[in-house]
């Protein structure tokens, strides 16, 4: 089975010196079956972490929209009493997920997020049972948004990032390129059965703020997404080009879209352009 996929499915966990810990039950399970799964499931499972995920304290909700949406969010571990029923803020259940391995959490930061595509799963089946249908809707959109993107549809991608957006900014209390980010991660939540997405790759002359790398045998090109607030989406598009930021990417082959997309927070009817194009790696513009 392929080593890559296997890291997307149950990697992400980290002690403060080993950077890479699995899920040793899963991967055993997937090597066992011959095929990746969630094998977390089990309705027991989702059941108990929805009754977490909604304890909605102090913008608890928000911090798992932006977690599912890709980002992380910083969390205080010291004021957990190692006590699973009695919770006063939202530190309390991000560190209990923390420690029944639903989130993944960077001591060196003091950062939680949700280390990968298995626990991403649990964490929709817990949606998927009531109370976050904004979320859903926009998970359920981002099959045919990936495939607005692969078809350099432009158009279709602005309207589809358009409702994405919405539907986001309804749960989230702030409206910058972190919102937009979020909004972004999860518009194209289905392309993580296929592509290992990473947020601001270092280039040596900037950071990406999107990238997403095809997994071994998808066949399907990369993608350098640049996000920008109040500005062009060809402004995006040059940005990736003068910084050069398909250097990134030294040792693939194959097809590039490069992905400018904009928001502008003043115009209510077309907030969101996208300009794509393409080109095949090693090309000069």
């Amino acid at each position: 089975m392929d080593f890559a996929e296997t890291s997307s499915w149950y990697d992400g966990y980290r002690f403060r010196h080993f950077k890479h810990v699995y899920n040793p039950r899963s991967v055993v399970a997937a090597m066992k079956s011959g095929y990746f799964s969630n094998f977390w499931t089990s309705t027991e499972t989702y059941e108990a972490l929805k009754i977490y995920m909604d304890m909605d304290y102090d913008g608890l909700r928000s911090d798992i929209v932006r977690m599912l949406g890709g980002q992380r969010v910083r969390v205080n571990t010291l004021s957990f009493q190692n006590d699973m029923r009695n919770f006063t803020i939202r530190d309390d259940v991000l560190t209990l997920l923390i420690h029944l391995g639903y989130l993944g959490y960077d001591a060196e930061v003091k950062e939680a997020f949700i280390p990968n595509k298995e626990i991403a799963g649990e964490f929709e089946n817990a949606m998927s049972v009531g109370g976050w249908s904004e979320v859903m809707r926009v998970l359920k959109a981002s099959e045919k948004l990936l495939e607005d993107t692969l078809r350099c549809d432009g158009e279709s991608v602005a309207e589809g990032l358009d409702k994405a957006h919405t539907e986001v900014a309804s749960i989230l209390t702030y409206n910058d390129e972190n919102s937009l980010g979020c909004a972004i991660g999860l518009a194209y939540y289905s392309a993580r059965k296929d592509y290992k997405i990473i947020r601001e790759l270092p280039t040596g002359r900037g950071f990406a703020d999107v990238v997403f790398l095809p997994l071994p045998k998808t066949g399907k090109p990369a993608l350098i997404i640049e996000l920008k607030v109040n500005k062009s989406a060809e402004t995006a598009l040059q940005q990736i080009k003068d910084r050069g930021y398909t250097q990134a990417l030294e040792g693939y082959a194959g097809e590039i879209l490069l992905v400018g997309i904009s928001y502008d927070k003043d115009n209510n009817n077309k907030p969101h352009s996208c300009e794509i194009e393409k080109l095949m790696y090693g090309i000069d513009y």
